[in-house]
């Protein structure tokens, strides 16, 4: 598929979530209806319950990690959320940046936007803003974020080297960014990589995580740090959808993983005094 196929992959399949209660999205590997074969199995989902600004209507269960915990967020940021969804992370975000701070979070598809606007609303936030936009071409100034986050949406992205240049100017001089990702080390099955369904669950997206690092510092980011690190295991029953039995095994004795990935890194003052 090419780059634009795969964005319009991305925008319906999440646009179709932003219409799912979260069970739904929790029990498929890409948040659509007939991924998955177990309804009990989620792949990616963690429980934000504990967090102060969780809101249960903006959580439709679809992150790889806790971005906002890891992320150094301090009172009066601006922070910029990629892929913000219905609002989840901008909404921990904003109860860590407090009044004085601002909070835009960023997604491609209308639906999610509508929905988040909608949540932001019903809350009484003024300081959390929500742009309808390409991670590819950011809709925000130069050196705008001091904390940029994101949650399992840059495997989506099929240019990623122009999204972290994007990332990176949209940071302030010594702002930093934290991100959670799906990465791989080894390499996956080629009916996996060309699965559109699983690209839309953040599989077949991935890249090495040897290159999604030197990505980071090709686009001039610094003091890159794997914050986190967990294997996703994706059921038999889930691969053999793609996978007939014996690639199957040929897969697992490969020693090919799909990890999830925290991923701190900052973009260097250059005036620091």
């Amino acid at each position: 598929m090419n780059p634009l196929d795969l964005k319009l992959l991305v925008k319906e399949k999440y646009s179709e979530i932003a219409r799912q209660r979260k069970l739904q999205n929790q029990s498929s590997c890409c948040g659509s209806s007939g991924c998955c074969s177990d309804p009990s199995y989620t792949v990616f989902s963690h429980d934000y319950s504990h967090l102060e600004g969780y809101n249960p209507d903006a959580d439709l269960g679809l992150g790889c990690g806790i971005p906002t915990e890891s992320a150094g967020i301090k009172s009066g940021d601006t922070v910029i959320d990629l892929g913000s969804g219905a609002g989840n992370d901008c909404f921990v975000a904003r109860a860590i940046t407090g009044e004085s701070g601002k909070v835009i979070g960023i997604d491609m598809t209308e639906a999610m936007i509508e929905k988040a606007q909608s949540n932001a609303a019903r809350l009484g936030f003024t300081n959390v803003e929500f742009r309808l936009g390409d991670i590819e071409n950011i809709p925000v100034e130069n050196n705008t974020a001091d904390v940029v986050v994101s949650n399992c949406v840059l495997n989506l992205v099929p240019d990623k080297e122009k999204a972290f240049r994007e990332i990176f100017r949209i940071m302030k001089p010594g702002g930093h960014l934290s991100v959670s990702d799906v990465v791989l080390r080894g390499e996956l099955h080629a009916n996996l990589k060309q699965a559109a369904e699983m690209y839309a669950g953040c599989v077949s997206g991935a890249v090495q995580i040897e290159r999604y690092l030197q990505i980071m510092r090709d686009a001039g980011l610094n003091k890159i740090e794997v914050q986190k690190e967990k294997t996703i295991k994706v059921p038999d029953e889930i691969l053999l959808n793609y996978l007939q039995p014996d690639q199957l095994m040929d897969f697992k004795e490969s020693g090919a993983g799909i990890f999830s990935i925290t991923v701190y890194a900052e973009k260097k003052d250059s005036n620091p005094n």
